[in-house]
């Protein structure tokens, strides 16, 4: 767990069940971890130029898909170091597991004739968010998180 500043924050004190390695509210006082949320900017910009090209050139939705939720997962983590909320901890870690799940369906429906719509898996890859994102609000363990995380991973 990092080191509190000596100051209490804009945010108020912690309520997420992490914290990552940056000492509390040591750059701003409006930002608990300052590194870890500039540095989402990378999940956040090239996302968004993406996800505009994919709709100018045309592509398929399932590409436009991932590049916004390329871009709420940066969006989510940058609200949860920023404020080290329980509540925008979800805004970060929830979105990792739809990302991952729409990833897959991407990877998984590369070699397919454009624009058909592989039901099955959709509902396979929707059922297990629902049922992943169901069981973390009620744990609220961190590790069941990584782990499900872990396993759409190993799917990529």
């Amino acid at each position: 767990m990092a080191p509190a500043a000596d100051r209490e924050g804009y945010w108020g004190p912690p309520t997420s069940t992490l914290e990552w390695c940056e000492e509390n509210y040591a750059v701003s006082y409006y930002i608990a971890e300052f590194w870890n949320t500039v540095s989402n900017l990378i999940f956040i910009l090239p996302p968004i130029y993406g996800a505009i090209q994919t709709y100018k050139d045309g592509l398929e939705k399932r590409y436009l898909a991932a590049y916004l939720c390329l871009t709420a997962v940066g969006l989510g983590s940058w609200c949860f170091h920023m404020t080290l909320k329980y509540e925008m901890q979800l805004l970060d870690e929830l979105p990792m597991i739809y990302s991952c799940c729409v990833f897959v369906y991407c990877l998984y429906e590369c070699f397919k004739y454009k624009n058909t719509v592989n039901y099955p898996l959709l509902f396979l890859l929707i059922t297990y968010s629902f049922v992943v994102s169901i069981v973390y609000l009620d744990l609220k363990e961190p590790v069941f998180h990584q782990v499900n995380l872990a396993l759409l991973e190993q799917l990529i």
